[in-house]
């Protein structure tokens, strides 16, 4: 089960309470994290997917992290990635609407507010098992 403290802190970022962050992005990851060692279904997708290294990068505070994740692992942290197959880069705004749901990935992309370097079919599976921790976590 996931924390009831980190379910306590994404409840209060979803409903836009406290002062946000970038690190704060680190809570969803440690979400994925967690929910890739209990939920059969988020399990069983990282434990078929190929080791794949996202990174992401906040274009207007310099603001950097990475999510490793696929066969059977999750791994993040602040910082850049050796070797990552895929880079996100956005501004702070446009990652904020990207979590909540006010903006969906493909439109920010055509628009041009997310750019995405490297393997897209990397970008489009980090979506796809996000879009799934998404889900469970509304459960939650």
């Amino acid at each position: 089960m996931v924390s009831e403290d980190l379910l306590k802190k994404l409840a209060e970022m979803r409903d836009g309470k406290g002062e946000r962050k970038p690190s704060d992005a680190l809570l969803l990851c440690e979400a994925f994290k967690q929910l890739a060692a209990e939920n059969e279904d988020i399990k069983e997708e990282v434990e078929d997917m190929d080791l794949t290294v996202v990174q992401f990068e906040w274009s207007d505070v310099g603001y950097k992290y990475w999510v490793k994740f696929g066969e059977g692992q999750v791994e993040y942290a602040e910082g850049e990635a050796e070797d990552p197959s895929v880079t996100m880069i956005a501004t702070g705004a446009t990652w904020g609407a990207l979590g909540s749901g006010e903006l969906e990935a493909t439109s920010a992309y055509m628009a041009g507010d997310l750019q995405i370097e490297g393997n897209l079919q990397d970008a489009i599976a980090y979506g796809e098992i996000n879009g799934m921790v998404g889900d469970v976590l509304k459960e939650l």
